[in-house]
């Protein structure tokens, strides 16, 4: 999944923050996971411009997919 996001945060620089967090090193993890309820890995939580949840997506996920969830964000 790495190579996927790399591209998409390229594609998407300035219009999505993109906040990547390994879960075996950083310590933000623990507290941003409790407060999503994030049990697998990878897990992809969207935030639309409020901050509300627009998304949770669980596991892999085609780029394309992925994309498409990033384009329907408001």
């Amino acid at each position: 999944m790495a190579p996927v996001v790399d591209r998409l945060k390229t594609e998407y620089e300035g219009k999505v923050e993109f906040r990547l967090l390994n879960a075996d090193t950083d310590p933000e993890a623990a507290s941003l996971g409790a407060q999503f309820d994030i049990q697998y890995v990878p897990t992809f939580v969207l935030l639309d411009s409020d901050g509300s949840v627009s998304e949770v997506i669980i596991g892999e996920v085609s780029e394309q997919d992925l994309r498409d969830a990033l384009d329907a964000l408001r």
